[in-house]
């Protein structure tokens, strides 16, 4: 069989080459005493980035998120996010077992939220009530296909926030997706989020790890919350130096990425187990199968022909482009589609 095409997400990538060696070559200490300076250039590279004061490097982006809810709220308070939104869906409960605050989900434009979707959910001082405290906004958002939020969609959201007293946070999966899709700068989110949860796994390719971006003061709670769940890594530059790698060299060619998305979006339009595709923005596409089929016949189908993908329900597949996704590998897919009788 030829090369495994690999489409179930792009957490699947394995460092470059060229990553490796910036990894082997980092200079590290002990990170849980302050004193891993590639951590530190990771951190304070992120924060600069985004105009926030400080950072903060997590295992992964479920932690970085779980901090930052943490750190926003109380026990008995409420979060307000997206009924598909990761932290509700994919994060094992956190939200219950680490902040003891409830959610209150929304049904947003393909997980997109607006202001007039949250004002009405916050809730008035009332003892019958949790204390409405933080809204979360996901970009870009996996379950709505890599759809993205554009600046001037969160502005709004972050001025009634201001007003009503909440807080917000951002779980950037993909946020430089978003950035490189909608031309949007990093360094202007920084006035509107509390917080930041950057993510360096999924499409700019490192190994591991997230950074938690947020005031200085929000960054040293962090801190604890981190070493009680465990976080806390000792010699962990060789990681931030993958992450430091990957922002220098993976962001503009995430562009690629997305074309490869789109022109696979055209030829699954036309595949003839295929019912309808979402538009495609970034580098993720969803698409229903007809009724002739389910969704699990389908992948098993095309796992046969040596490509790769996931399903997200009885009738809806996912496949995701990444780094290690070539123009002949996107050619090869599109043959299969072309040609598979299920």
């Amino acid at each position: 069989m030829d090369k495994i095409i690999d489409f179930r997400s792009d957490t699947v990538t394995k460092p470059t080459a060229q990553m490796l060696e910036a990894m082997m070559a980092a200079k590290v200490g002990d990170d849980v005493f302050g004193e891993d300076e590639t951590v530190v250039k990771l951190e304070e590279k992120l924060a600069d980035l985004f105009n926030m004061e400080a950072g903060l490097f997590c295992p992964s982006g479920t932690m970085s998120n779980q901090i930052a809810i943490k750190c926003f709220t109380q026990p008995l308070d409420e979060v307000i996010c997206d009924q598909t939104a990761h932290v509700y869906r994919y994060e094992g409960g956190g939200i219950a077992f680490n902040s003891q605050a409830s959610v209150r989900l929304l049904n947003g434009n393909r997980g997109i939220l607006t202001p007039e979707l949250i004002e009405p959910e916050i809730n008035e001082e009332n003892i019958h009530y949790p204390v409405s405290s933080l809204v979360v906004l996901e970009n870009t958002v996996n379950k709505g296909g890599g759809k993205c939020y554009r600046l001037k969609d969160i502005e709004p959201i972050h001025n009634l926030c201001t007003i009503k007293g909440l807080k917000l946070h951002l779980d950037g999966a993909r946020i430089f997706n978003a950035l490189v899709a909608t031309g949007d700068k990093a360094a202007d989110y920084g006035k509107y989020f509390d917080g930041i949860s950057v993510c360096l796994s999924k499409g700019l390719g490192a190994p591991i790890g997230s950074v938690l971006l947020a005031s200085k003061e929000t960054i040293k709670q962090a801190k604890r919350i981190r070493k009680v769940m465990g976080g806390g890594m000792r010699q962990a530059g060789y990681l931030a130096a993958a992450g430091i790698y990957a922002l220098d060299h993976h962001v503009e060619r995430l562009s690629i990425d997305h074309e490869h998305a789109k022109t696979l979006q055209k030829a699954l339009k036309e595949a003839s187990f295929v019912q309808s595709v979402m538009p495609v923005e970034t580098n993720i596409i969803l698409f229903d199968v007809n009724e002739k089929v389910t969704a699990q016949q389908v992948v098993a189908a095309l796992k046969k022909q040596g490509i790769l993908c996931n399903t997200t329900s009885s009738r809806t597949i996912r496949w995701v482009t990444h780094l290690e996704i070539t123009p002949a590998d996107v050619d090869r897919a599109i043959s299969v589609l072309k040609s598979i009788k299920i």
